[in-house]
């Protein structure tokens, strides 16, 4: 079983990937928890938050883990999550930063911020804010040696990037 992160800022087009590809590749997906967790609430998280909807979307990992065909493809990881807690409240706390240390996917794909941004009602705020963590992904990719690769265009152009990225890892 191979999982396949797939990072990136807001709107810049995680889930649509993630749903593409788990359709292409016959298999399962895990959505990104905050989303529900904002549909739910009907509010952002606040920073004592952040660590338990880390947890709960590696929990949701695990259990569709024993669902997946060859591959599993994770709308987020918490290092998404501790980077956007570094934004909004400065760091994030000690156990979501150890969370996010523990990097534990067989490849990390990136989604580009070169798609129209769309505002998503409480969770999404800027193109600004989009650029400035996409940037800093990047950055701590970099900074922690964490291989990826960075998926441009459209969803269809994505998702033959992706094809060819991954027939190299599944020789």
């Amino acid at each position: 079983m191979q999982k396949i992160a797939i990072l990136g800022a807001e709107s810049s087009g995680k889930s649509a990937l993630a749903e593409a590809l788990a359709l292409r590749y016959q298999t399962v997906w895990v959505p990104e928890y905050l989303r529900e967790f904002v549909e739910q609430q009907q509010r952002v998280p606040l920073a004592s938050e952040q660590a338990g909807i880390a947890r709960i979307q590696l929990e949701r990992e695990a259990a569709a883990l024993q669902q997946a065909n060859h591959w599993l493809f994770c709308d987020t990881t918490p290092l998404m999550t501790a980077i956007y807690s570094e934004h909004y409240f400065s760091e994030p706390d000690p156990e979501l930063a150890a969370l996010a240390a523990a990097h534990h996917y067989d490849f990390t794909l990136v989604t580009a911020p070169d798609l129209p941004w769309v505002p998503d009602g409480l969770q999404r705020e800027s193109p600004a804010v989009r650029a400035k963590i996409h940037e800093r992904l990047m950055d701590i990719l970099e900074e922690r040696g964490i291989p990826h690769l960075l998926i441009e265009g459209s969803l269809p152009q994505r998702v033959e990037q992706v094809e060819f990225a991954l027939s190299f890892l599944s020789m």
